[in-house]
């Protein structure tokens, strides 16, 4: 019979959200591969000499992501989201505490690929990314949370939707709407600072 990883992580999740600790041992080398995967595609886009390792990256969202106890694991693609949130908040923390060491000194960049256009070159201050999406989570939650699972995570439209519980055809229109938001707000931000 063949092994089918998302099958068994979703049956893990399914055995953990029960009370079986064993499930969680289980599944981390199950989800290890995708959670250094996810953990790559973001560190992909930081500038040449970020101070985060991958492997530090992983454990670090790892072991938040074990501690979630009020969280009902729906199957593979809910906690790949939960996953990406997290390793966004563990970079974005990162920004900020080196930010606030150098106190305004140089900020953490993000090479962006073509998905989201973005102003004056291809780099943009994490923080600031993370404001204009926190600033779109309050005005449409979906289209931040399909920003966070297509662009930081690298999710596509199919598992994206999955993980949303929405359609395919959703996500695609939403992410559409979404881009076009986030370039119009990093433009009109970076016009202020400059």
């Amino acid at each position: 019979m063949p092994h089918e990883p998302h099958k068994d992580v979703t049956t893990l999740l399914m055995d953990w959200n029960k009370g079986n600790r064993q499930a969680l041992d289980e599944m981390l080398p199950l989800v290890y591969d995708e959670l250094r995967r996810v953990a790559g595609h973001y560190l992909r886009r930081e500038r040449p000499g970020h101070t985060l390792q991958g492997t530090a990256l992983v454990h670090e969202a790892y072991m938040r992501l074990i501690d979630q106890t009020r969280v009902q694991w729906q199957n593979r693609a809910h906690f790949l989201g939960v996953a990406a949130q997290m390793i966004r908040r563990i970079l974005v923390d990162h920004a900020r505490a080196k930010l606030s060491a150098k106190r305004g000194g140089s900020e953490m960049k993000l090479a962006l690929d073509e998905s989201i256009e973005v102003p004056r070159g291809r780099e943009i201050d994490l923080v600031r990314l993370d404001d204009v999406l926190e600033d779109l989570g309050r005005t449409d939650p979906q289209q931040a949370k399909i920003v966070e699972l297509r662009f930081f995570t690298g999710l596509s439209i199919e598992e994206t939707a999955e993980a949303l519980g929405i359609s395919a055809a959703t996500v695609k229109r939403d992410w559409v709407v979404a881009k076009a938001w986030l370039f119009r707000e990093l433009s009109r931000r970076a016009d202020t600072v400059s």
